[in-house]
């Protein structure tokens, strides 16, 4: 069986909690199931990877999309929940666009470690989440989301995403 990894995306207070600057409601909703991922992955010794945005205060992105200015990096805003919080042993890696490899350490991460397949959980379904999905299939990883741990901004665009994740990507639904 290949090698696994789970990733914890987006999971952040500034699209988490209510009221904040980039807040996605349903990702409060996604929280128990990516509760029960972490703790199977934990128990499996599968490595859990939380993927989180770490922008710049003046990051371009925030006027190229229209975002409001969020996960600046050294904010609570930028920090994982505390109900999904890192342990010892889990690895955090900072993102700067919608993207989990574009100029990270992801890639490197999952070969050093013997990763062949990823497990994705977290926000949003139809940005980060299916942009992480499309870049890992063509990196050649299996790729496995989790329908219960993963959030988007609207049931239309969640629902799109799903199904291209599905029928044009190729990713396994679980």
């Amino acid at each position: 069986m290949a090698k696994e990894a789970l990733l914890v995306i987006d999971m952040l207070n500034d699209f988490v909690i209510e009221g904040a600057p980039l807040e996605v409601p349903d990702t409060r909703k996604v929280i128990p199931a990516i509760k029960r991922e972490i703790g199977a992955a934990r128990k499996k010794g599968t490595p859990v990877i939380y993927v989180c945005d770490a922008h710049d205060t003046d990051d371009r992105e925030f006027a190229k999309f229209g975002w409001p200015a969020h996960a600046v990096k050294g904010t609570k805003g930028a920090e994982v929940v505390d109900e999904l919080k890192p342990e010892k042993g889990d690895i955090i890696i900072g993102k700067s666009t919608y993207s989990s490899f574009y100029g990270t350490e992801l890639d490197d991460t999952l070969k050093k470690l013997g990763v062949e397949s990823l497990r994705l959980t977290g926000c949003v379904t139809h940005i980060c989440i299916m942009s992480a999905a499309s870049e890992a299939v063509l990196r050649d990883y299996g790729v496995s989301v989790v329908l219960d741990g993963v959030a988007g901004l609207a049931k239309e665009d969640h629902d799109a995403a799903i199904r291209i994740m599905k029928n044009v990507i190729g990713v396994k639904l679980v």
